[in-house]
């Protein structure tokens, strides 16, 4: 198997299924991945107790950057599936942190990823 979330990572907080890094290609300061630490692809194959260790280490990474990075808002956002925009079959939340002005007009938010979606 060669899923880079599997090797190579830098841990910056764990719970009992799940662990938080921050994104190599980040959109933002800050940007965190949220993912279970079992293999595999879809949000929807996760047990009940992933699920809820990978919520509770969101909030936990939420607090951490407020912290950290002081930003403006944030976008929780899972890729479930190619079709989606998934590139990494391991399952994970991302966490970025949002900042006034790092965009000309952020309404829509996540509606963005089907641009002529985002403005309504």
């Amino acid at each position: 198997m060669n899923c880079p979330f599997c090797s190579d990572k830098e841990i910056i907080m764990e719970n009992s299924h799940a662990i938080a890094i921050y994104d190599k290609y980040p959109v933002n300061p800050g940007h965190m991945l949220i993912m279970p630490k079992r293999h595999f692809c879809d949000y929807f194959d996760a047990t009940v107790d992933e699920k809820d260790d990978i919520w509770a280490l969101v909030d936990e990474c939420k607090r951490y950057l407020d912290e950290k990075c002081q930003p403006d808002g944030y976008n929780v956002g899972i890729n479930a599936g190619i079709a989606a925009g998934q590139t990494v079959m391991h399952l994970h939340v991302h966490l970025i942190p949002r900042y006034k002005g790092d965009m000309d007009n952020p309404t829509g938010g996540v509606r963005g990823v089907i641009p002529d979606k985002r403005i309504y």
